[in-house]
């Protein structure tokens, strides 16, 4: 397992829907090492602290593997081509692009340690909303993140510290009471996207 990048943004106005958000889901790359805090990664942001950040939910990680999913649905709406790369990591909204974990092998309170010793605890699943829409290009985006179960995962900090793209972590498992997935379909089922 190990993180294909590490990804940071300052929140922007933007136009959805014929008005003006502030959202940070655009997330770029960095290189290098970057700092990890109680409240997440140095130079990150996000633009409604009611959803996103705090300490619970300071860092945002979210499989690599399901690029390929949104590649494809994003060409079906023709919203992206066939051949598109779905722009780089990053582009979900997430900070860390991992590789070789994905929602349904997490529980809530397994702890990802990474080699450079910062550790952070996995602590919800992500929920999307209408600027995740407009991230992706068309309108049933949210529904589809509902219904694949794709929604990455919100980690805490328990150890600050400095990761990388390239650098490895280990899964340490928590009390496994509550799946990510099994949280994720709870709190969404029912509800319109």
């Amino acid at each position: 397992m190990k993180i294909l990048s590490v990804n940071t943004a300052r929140a922007q106005a933007v136009r959805i829907n014929g008005r003006e958000v502030m959202t940070a889901i655009g997330k770029r790359p960095r290189s290098g090492a970057v700092e990890v805090g109680p409240m997440g990664l140095e130079g990150d942001e996000q633009a409604d602290l009611s959803v996103h950040g705090g300490l619970a939910k300071a860092v945002y990680a979210y499989p690599h593997g399901h690029y390929a999913f949104w590649r494809t649905v994003r060409a079906q709406a023709r919203a992206g081509g066939w051949d598109d790369a779905l722009q780089p990591p990053g582009s979900m909204g997430e900070n860390l692009t991992l590789e070789g974990v994905t929602e349904r092998g997490l529980w809530v309170g397994d702890r990802l340690r990474f080699d450079g010793g910062c550790v952070l605890a996995v602590s919800e699943p992500r929920f999307p909303c209408f600027k995740f829409n407009a991230a992706m290009g068309f309108a049933k985006a949210a529904k589809l993140m509902v219904e694949s179960g794709y929604c990455g995962t919100y980690l805490a900090v328990v150890q600050p510290g400095a990761v990388q793209a390239g650098e490895g972590f280990t899964l340490e498992p928590g009390p496994r009471e509550v799946g990510l997935l099994e949280l994720f379909r709870a709190r969404t089922a029912g509800k319109a996207f």
